[in-house]
């Protein structure tokens, strides 16, 4: 099976143009406060995603075309998963269409695979006998803000590095 690629605004992001480096951070807006007996609480009103995606290859990545003014699809390759010891786990975000979400199951020391549907952002994982622990994983579809690429060029060793920041609209 062929690895998926990274894809902004519907165009792949090739390995010519160099294996990208892709981080994922959160943001947000979260406080957190002290009560008056000095617990701490933390306040979360919304979160989003934000990171950046680069590489450096023998061309460039070709996504001078997008109209960054407006929101642009992001299908991540970074895998996100969710552990526990129960058969059913909410996701968080969405997982891309074209990958679709696995499961797997801890027996004795080694993860196996096991199936796993998805229906409305809930995997519902199948038993495994002897399982200590179940995992989910997946491949995030966002929609983002970017910015135009920045980009450089090495003659010496004909190659191109770039890299795009993004935000999560």
């Amino acid at each position: 099976m062929p690895q998926p690629q990274i894809m902004l605004g519907g165009v792949p992001i090739v390995l010519h143009a160099g294996a990208p480096v892709l981080s994922e951070e959160p943001i947000g807006g979260e406080t957190s406060m002290r009560t008056s007996d000095g617990a701490l609480v933390s306040m979360t009103h919304w979160e989003r995603m934000s990171g950046t995606i680069s590489g450096n290859g023998w061309m460039p990545p070709g996504l001078h075309g997008l109209d960054y003014s407006q929101p642009l699809e992001l299908r991540s390759t970074k895998v996100q998963s969710v552990t526990g010891t129960g058969l059913t786990y909410t996701l968080r975000g969405t997982p891309r269409p074209d990958v679709a979400p696995w499961a797997q199951a801890l027996v004795g020391d080694d993860w196996v695979n096991t199936v796993c549907s998805v229906t409305d952002g809930v995997a519902t994982v199948t038993s495994v006998t002897s399982a200590a622990l179940y995992r989910v994983c997946w491949m995030p579809i966002y929609s983002v803000k970017a910015r135009r690429p920045s980009e450089t060029q090495d003659s010496g060793t004909a190659s191109h590095s770039w890299s795009i920041t993004w935000e999560e609209t």
